[in-house]
């Protein structure tokens, strides 16, 4: 019986790749490289945000610049995240239906352990109340420290606990994690790679993960 539903944050709750790009590329331009289209962020995104820079920025980029290209990105990004930030259409009714069903709920993002906070809090704090980001003390996905962390924190074990994302990355947290993976379709990834990365279950609506859910034994 599951207990608790662990949830990945871009891509899956919160569509964020509008000011993820517009930080990205304001960060680019403040170094002198050219800016980046939607796409190209978009296939960027899942591993952190450094990890987003290290791929914007030009191959060969010394190690200096891209750490400056990184603090720029982020002091930008930590003042226009909510710009054009949006939850999912679904999102926030599927998450009132998952509290009245008494599911216990976490957040475990790649995105810096603050903005994750920040996000969660303003924008699913009343249906969440458990947000972790990547940190000094948490590994960044695929590893499942954060995954573990939360489920600490909620009391609940492993086999009771699914997780869900949009990502190979998500897929590769559950399955290091030990928890069963739904995959969602409306976020940065499409059907077939969560096809082929043997997702549990692949859902196409927020509306249908409460059934998803309760298909586990």
């Amino acid at each position: 019986m599951v207990e608790a539903i662990v949830f990945d944050l871009d891509g899956t709750l919160l569509n964020t790749l509008d000011d993820l790009q517009d930080s990205t590329n304001y960060a680019l331009k403040q170094c002198g490289f050219d800016p980046r289209g939607y796409e190209e962020v978009r296939s960027f995104v899942g591993n952190g945000v450094r990890l987003l820079i290290e791929r914007a920025v030009p191959q060969g980029t010394d190690k200096a610049q891209v750490e400056k290209c990184f603090e720029i990105f982020t002091k930008h990004y930590d003042k226009n995240m909510e710009n054009k930030t949006r939850p999912y259409d679904g999102v926030e009714q599927m998450l009132e239906e998952v509290k009245k069903r008494g599911y216990k709920t976490a957040v475990v993002s790649n995105k810096y352990d603050s903005a994750v906070k920040k996000l969660v809090g303003e924008r699913f704090g009343k249906y969440i109340g458990l947000a972790v980001g990547e940190s000094e003390t948490v590994k960044k996905k695929p590893s499942p420290d954060g995954v573990w962390a939360a489920l600490e924190s909620l009391g609940v074990k492993r086999e009771s606990a699914v997780y869900v994302g949009d990502s190979d990355v998500d897929a590769m947290t559950a399955k290091n994690a030990g928890l069963r993976f739904v995959g969602v379709t409306w976020g940065f990834r499409d059907r077939e790679l969560l096809e082929s990365l043997g997702a549990d279950r692949i859902i196409d609506n927020p509306s249908e993960l409460v059934a998803a859910v309760e298909s586990f034994a």
